[in-house]
């Protein structure tokens, strides 16, 4: 189960996400973003409650960060080690701004 809480101020956009973001769950916060980041500049993901990321959920990532690296910027933020050691493996945390 994945929770997603959004709060947009102006043109920065910071989305919550809680759970796991896997097969199951991947595809509705994509579906989120999609529409979430119409006329955004600044957008923060907060990983602080986030249990689990699967490669699905990468893939999501690769989205986020290819539309804004077209329109402001992204960061990640509060990950915790278990899913830092993920973004570590797979080269993640090379092309992702991390905090």
């Amino acid at each position: 189960m994945l929770n997603i809480i959004d709060k947009r101020e102006n043109d920065k956009l910071i989305i919550k996400i809680e759970g796991t973001l896997d097969t199951l769950t991947a595809p509705e916060f994509k579906a989120k973003l999609k529409v979430a980041l119409s006329g955004i500049t600044s957008l923060v993901i907060d990983m602080e409650k986030l249990e689990y990321i699967s490669s699905d959920g990468l893939r999501v990532l690769v989205f986020a960060q290819k539309t804004m690296s077209k329109q402001g910027s992204m960061i990640v933020k509060n990950v915790s080690e278990d899913i830092m050691e993920i973004f570590e493996i797979t080269n993640f945390s090379d092309f992702l701004t991390i905090e």
